[in-house]
């Protein structure tokens, strides 16, 4: 007892230190809101142009390049509430004012586009290159009272509309309400609804190029549509242009620049600090054990096998005979195990095309094509090593195997995904995707997924590998002793996914922020450096985790490493509460269900990919110290 006191003291400290920094970092993200709300402008319209995310994929330089008096489409995108980014729909959804023929013409979107809820239309708005307007009429029209109350509820939830111009993003809000204080006695503030009828465009120019361009709305300009069942209203705008020196390069510059502010970058590097905190400190624990408590462990069974006395054997030598006998449901584990394995090395993937610099700002669409080839692509993977463990631990159904697998994570997200989908049909929101758009999917897992993953487990069941045991395992496994509760698998777990997810909690905030909110990440270096520390810290804790298991002679370690590795995933969903309740504003029952519906299908693929890792991990830990140990 004497001799493992000092690594459980590590372990407690390693504890305590991720507890102390796992609660100083919620202060930590509400000091950056706060020097982050300080220095917003005022102007609702251009805290949107520096937030809102959205950009197309952008074009060559010659694309881009115009001759003065030539018409450069506006075209709307979608519309919706400004803290439900799930909920979003279609321009014409309200009654704005139609093109001049009345037809709405739909542009071209790629996968992802549409993935994203775009849905391009074309406006009536006469934007020619380097033409100014004054005060244009756009339409007049008369809102009937079916009219006023889409416009009311617009107003009411804070609809805000996105637009692109030569594949410059920009935003706006539908209208206002004012509220308006009376002085009689039992009644409180009255409401009043206004909706902004004149916009104003300034736009800046380089050349023969667009570089820059926002919005406004002009907050006397407004039409009261509280009360009434018919308005009248005239709808306007104005065009102002300016020169500016800034390359086309560098247009896309100010879309990032949020990110990169020197209070952000500041709250960045604490997250990095705290998180290599906690790998040195699990490191430091790692090594103990190691160093320390295994070698005079070695020393002691070496010592026995040398006097060659007949002694009771204990500890975690005791069960050699045991800890390598293959897990039940041995299906199950090697498809879990080879899904996890896919999952890594598609976030791997992704990550390095995100370094390289092939995601652009703003660009999310590309990102969710990249996600679903590289999915797609990496389906071998997953194939091949479940296969092939699953045939080194005596497997015959290697069919079941390989659908299993083909099913563990596509299953669940496409059951996920069916009925998401028809509560956006049954909004009308634009988040449902087009039937065509879903056969584009299907056929992609049908003849890209679904083949490699066959492909994959042939090359497995074929593979000539062996599982390499350096202990003999017995006939008849040997019971294990009741344990402390705190040994229990629950409460280990809950140890295990605590520390792992204290590394990554800012970070998560912020990718929580810029997915589900309005926030700006494009620093994928530091979340890269975050996730290869989180990768780190579940290793380590694993490890540790399954010394102290075979410690008290419980020989069934193979899902124990799993359910610990991939318990940062259950934290990471009840992170998602929090951040519901604590720190975001969405309502309703469609984002409610899109958020919690999706995340809890990333969560299952958190619990799946550090699963694995947990695994490899303990499996390799476990192989090196049975190696050092002689055993009949």
């Amino acid at each position: 007892m004497t001799r493992r006191f000092p690594s459980s003291l590590l372990f407690l400290v390693a504890f305590f230190f991720s507890v102390f920094f796992f609660c100083i970092e919620d202060y930590v993200v509400a000091f950056g809101e706060r020097i982050e709300s300080s220095g917003r402008e005022n102007h609702n319209e251009e805290r949107l142009v520096e937030e809102r995310r959205g950009m197309r994929n952008l074009l060559g330089q010659k694309d881009h390049s115009y001759k003065i008096h030539e018409k450069v489409p506006l075209y709307a995108n979608k519309i919706g509430p400004f803290h439900n980014p799930s909920e979003t729909y279609q321009h014409y959804d309200l009654p704005f004012c139609l093109p001049a023929d009345n037809q709405i013409g739909y542009k071209s979107e790629d996968l992802g586009e549409v993935l994203e809820g775009d849905r391009m239309v074309g406006t009536p708005y006469d934007i020619s290159f380097r033409v100014d307007r004054d005060n244009e009429s756009l339409c007049k029209k008369t809102l009937n009272s079916k009219d006023l109350k889409k416009f009311r509820k617009a107003v009411k939830d804070d609809y805000y509309f996105q637009m692109y111009y030569d594949d410059l993003p920009i935003w706006g809000f539908i209208g206002k309400i004012e509220k308006i204080l009376r002085h009689t006695h039992g009644n409180g503030p009255e409401l009043r609804y206004y909706l902004f009828t004149h916009v104003h465009f300034d736009i800046s120019y380089n050349g023969d190029k667009i570089i820059e361009i926002n919005v406004s709305t002009d907050p006397l300009r407004t039409v009261d549509i509280t009360d009434g069942d018919e308005v009248a209203v005239e709808f306007s705008y104005s065009v102002k242009w300016k020169e500016t020196r800034i390359p086309f390069e560098r247009r896309m510059e100010k879309y990032s620049r949020y990110s990169f502010l020197p209070q952000h970058l500041e709250i960045h590097w604490f997250s990095i600090i705290n998180s290599c905190v906690t790998v040195l400190l699990l490191t430091g624990f790692l090594a103990t054990i190691l160093m320390r408590v295994l070698k005079n462990d070695f020393i002691k069974y070496a010592r026995d096998d040398e006097t060659g006395e007949e002694q009771e054997e204990t500890g975690w030598k005791y069960i050699h005979g045991d800890v390598f006998r293959f897990p039940r449901h041995a299906n199950l584990f090697c498809a879990v195990i080879g899904t996890g394995t896919q999952l890594l090395f598609m976030v791997l993937f992704v990550f390095a095309l995100a370094l390289v610099g092939v995601f652009y700002p703003y660009n999310r669409g590309a990102l969710l094509t990249a996600t679903i080839v590289l999915y797609a692509l990496t389906s071998g993977i997953s194939g091949y090593v479940a296969s092939n463990m699953y045939r080194q631990m005596g497997g015959e159904k290697w069919v079941r195997n390989v659908s299993l697998t083909g099913c563990m994570f596509c299953g669940p997200m496409f059951l996920m995904f069916s009925f998401l989908n028809t509560v956006a049909i049954a909004y009308r929101s634009t988040a449902a995707l087009p039937f065509g758009t879903i056969c584009i999917i299907v056929v992609i897992w049908a003849l890209v997924t679904f083949p490699l993953t066959v492909l994959g487990g042939i090359a497995g069941k074929n593979s000539k590998s062996e599982f390499d045991a350096p202990c003999r395992t017995t006939k008849y496994p040997r019971e294990i002793p009741k344990l402390p509760w705190f040994r229990e698998a629950i409460p280990q777990m809950m140890m295990a996914g605590f520390l792992p997810f204290s590394a990554i909690y800012i970070e998560l905030y912020y990718i929580f922020a810029s997915v589900w909110g309005h926030k700006v990440y494009t620093i994928y270096s530091i979340l890269f450096i975050v996730f290869i520390i989180l990768i780190i810290v579940t290793a380590f804790i694993c490890v540790a985790l399954t010394y102290f298991q075979l410690a008290a002679e419980d020989h069934a370690w193979w899902w124990r490493s799993v359910f610990c590795g991939g318990s940062t995933g259950i934290f990471i969903l009840g992170y998602c509460f929090y951040y519901y309740e604590a720190r975001s504003d969405m309502s309703g029952f469609m984002q409610t269900s899109f958020f919690f519906g999706y995340m809890s299908i990333i969560c299952y693929g958190f619990f799946l990919m550090l699963g694995n890792v947990g695994f490899r991990a303990s499996s390799l830990f476990v192989k090196h110290i049975y190696k050092a140990i002689k055993s009949d």
